[in-house]
């Protein structure tokens, strides 16, 4: 798979893509430190356990560089106490610098969650991230599909970039 260049200075804005998926009780934000023990495996399970490795450096960068997209009940007016709060439903997640810097990804969104925005407000979520950084390009890696991220940010293919700075995973044996 090539990668795929975006221009983060010519970034569609973020707000539209949050505002869709409120009505859907969605939210993004960052990942705490901590929570790696329940996104990793989760990561691991859904998508691939490789990606998940890469998420524990992206929740202790600084600034974090991981974001979740989370499923959240209101809260229960009848609940004693106002301070337990309803749990979260981890639903989706996006990431950069984990491999490389200036790089995209890895990110993924629950099959039963696809095609409702939520894939877009996290793409969006960490570019703008990127460019609040001073980033002005990002690369996405090993970019699939290809179309998708062509339509939500504009992306082109990079020629050549194929298989760009993975090329093989490290033995110890």
């Amino acid at each position: 798979m090539s990668d795929m260049l975006v221009k983060l200075y010519d970034l569609p804005p973020l707000q539209p893509a949050l505002d869709a998926i409120t009505p859907l009780h969605i939210q993004i934000r960052p990942a705490r430190v901590g929570e790696e023990y329940q996104i990793m495996p989760w990561i691991a399970q859904h998508f691939n356990e490789s990606w998940a490795h890469g998420v524990v450096y992206a929740i202790h960068r600084s600034p974090c560089s991981l974001f979740i997209a989370v499923e959240k009940l209101p809260p229960d007016p009848e609940r004693a106490n106002p301070y337990v709060l309803p749990p979260e439903k981890l639903v989706g997640f996006a990431c950069y610098d984990t491999s490389n810097r200036g790089m995209f990804g890895p990110m993924g969104v629950l099959p039963h969650y696809e095609n409702r925005g939520i894939g877009t407000a996290l793409l969006l979520t960490a570019l703008h991230a990127m460019w609040n950084e001073n980033y002005a390009y990002a690369v996405i890696g090993w970019a699939g599909p290809v179309d998708w991220y062509a339509n939500r940010v504009d992306a082109t293919l990079i020629p050549g970039s194929e298989p760009g700075p993975f090329r093989g995973q490290l033995e110890g044996k």
